[in-house]
C-alpha cells in the first residue's frame, strides 16, 4: 500500500471508507500502513475485542429474523451501502453546494450504492468482479460516469486522473465567478471541497493481518 498515494489524494479531496466489514479490522489495516489519518470518516460495522480476545461484531443496520431497518432489498440486512451514500450526499449538499463523489468498489454490495450516485459523478468498479457485472449488465440504469479497473496500478492512475480533471474543471468555474477589477487570486488544482471519494474496503485493503490475542 502506497502511503504517499494516499496522503496526495487525501490532500486533493476527502475519503471515506464504506464497508461490510467491521472497524476493527479495518482501523487495525489502515494504522498499520500509517493512513488511518487520511480519511475522514470509516462507516462500517461497529466491533470490539472483548477481555476474552474475541472480536465482537454487531451490524450497521438494526436487524431482526424478519425485518430489517434499511428496507433495501439489493442489500443483506447489516448494511445497506446505498443508504450511507445517500447521508452523505446529503451532507455534502449542506456544505456549500453539491460535490462530485468517486465510489470505487469490486463487490455486490458496491451495487446498490452505484445506482445512487448522480450525473456528475463517478463509479471505479474493479473489471470482472460482481458490481461490475451487474453494472456492465444494464449500464443504462446508471447515471454516473463508469472507469472500470483491473489492478491497482490501473486503479491508482485512473484516479488521479480523474481528480486532476475534476479539480483543474473547478477551478477553472472558480475563476470565471471573478467579476472583482484589480484582484490577484491564485487558484490550484487542489480544492479538497471538490470531490468526495468513497472507497469499499475490499477495493482499497490488501489482506487482514493477523489478530494477537
Amino acid at each position: 500500500m502506497d502511503n504517499n498515494y494516499y496522503g496526495l489524494i487525501n490532500c486533493r479531496c476527502e475519503l471515506r471508507v464504506v464497508s461490510d466489514a467491521n472497524r476493527f479490522f479495518i482501523e487495525t489495516i489502515l494504522k498499520h500502513h500509517g493512513i488511518l489519518g487520511c480519511f475522514t470518516e470509516i462507516n462500517t460495522n461497529p466491533s470490539y475485542v472483548d477481555e476474552d480476545g474475541k472480536l465482537r461484531i454487531f451490524p450497521y443496520h438494526h436487524f431482526t429474523a424478519t425485518t430489517c431497518s434499511h428496507g433495501c432489498n439489493l442489500c443483506p440486512p447489516n448494511m445497506c451501502k446505498g443508504k450511507i451514500i445517500e447521508r452523505i450526499q446529503a451532507a455534502s449538499g449542506g456544505e456549500g453546494g453539491k460535490k462530485q463523489m468517486i465510489y470505487i468498489g469490486d463487490g455486490k454490495g458496491d451495487y446498490c450504492p452505484s445506482l445512487r450516485l448522480r450525473s456528475g459523478d463517478i463509479v471505479m468498479p474493479r473489471k470482472n468482479y460482481p458490481v461490475w457485472e451487474l453494472i456492465t449488465s444494464n449500464i443504462q440504469l446508471i447515471e454516473a460516469e463508469v472507469h472500470e479497473w483491473s489492478d491497482a496500478e490501473e486503479q491508482q492512475r485512473i484516479l488521479l486522473q480523474l481528480i486532476d480533471r475534476i479539480s483543474i474543471a473547478a477551478a477553472a468555474d472558480h475563476s470565471s465567478r471573478l467579476l472583482l477589477p484589480d484582484c490577484k487570486l491564485e487558484t490550484t488544482a487542489t480544492t479538497k471541497t471538490t470531490t468526495t471519494m468513497t472507497m469499499s474496503h475490499e477495493a482499497l485493503l490488501p489482506q487482514a493481518l493477523p489478530v494477537r490475542h
